[in-house]
């Protein structure tokens, strides 16, 4: 029998994100703001990076472009291979949804609905059956660990339950990134460790791209590559 071949190295992969020169300026009382400038950042499929730095440095605007929430002023962005700045706003919301899964600071989860129901929100556009979605939602309650809390609201489980579930969230549409924005911000160091557990889990069980955005050091040194935003460029 033979042994199986070894993951490939980041290097030999194919690009998933690829961003060119990209710039993002904001107007406001009309003097312009140039808040990223000038990112050219390539991302293979399959990776953990962790994009850091301080306050202010862009990293937030460059998760946006990266999620499909907002469009560069300038420069281009290939996710796929696909040219995202040819689309309209209805292929992006597409793309968004089908392939990219959002992890939160804040979790962001409906306070008036279930565990379940709240996983299942994304799956409202899919294709899927909806038994098979409901399915599919149950068995990643049961992969984070929540399998007997499927029926909780938001306010019956702690903020290490609730990031679980928004976890569980990001991933029911099966997509092939997951970024996640200062996802222990909000929580204690034991929890934070148990939920980058998870997402190396998911990193190296299934493939998924992982982008992680964070200030603190021990969430990036989960990440197999660690990007440095300073005053709007890739240092």
């Amino acid at each position: 029998m033979t042994s199986p071949a070894a993951p490939a190295a980041p290097g030999e992969r194919p690009a998933l994100i690829e961003l060119a020169d990209v710039t993002r300026t904001y107007v406001m009382a009309g003097i312009a703001h140039t808040v990223l400038d000038g990112v050219t950042l390539s991302i293979a499929a399959g990776e953990f990076a962790a994009i850091m730095g301080p306050s202010g440095s862009g990293k937030s605007t460059l998760l946006h472009i990266l999620g499909l929430l907002d469009r560069p002023s300038e420069g281009s962005y290939r996710f796929a291979g696909r040219d995202t700045g040819s689309l309209d706003d209805d292929a992006l919301s597409e793309l968004r949804n089908r392939a990219i899964g959002f992890v939160f600071q804040s979790f962001y989860l409906i306070p008036y609905a279930t565990a379940l129901d709240n996983v299942l929100l994304p799956g409202l556009y899919s294709p899927m059956p909806g038994q098979v979605l409901r399915r599919r939602a149950e068995e990643l309650l049961a992969k984070v660990g929540l399998a007997e809390q499927a029926g909780h609201k938001p306010s019956q489980l702690s903020g290490g339950q609730q990031q679980r579930v928004a976890l569980a969230r990001a991933l029911i549409n099966d997509p092939d990134l997951i970024l996640a924005d200062e996802p222990t911000g909000q929580l204690d160091s034991a929890t934070s460790a148990e939920i980058m557990e998870l997402l190396a889990s998911i990193n190296r069980d299934s493939g998924k791209t992982v982008i992680v955005v964070t200030h603190d050091q021990a969430t990036a040194a989960y990440s197999g590559r660690q990007i440095l935003v300073r005053d709007g460029r890739v240092a």
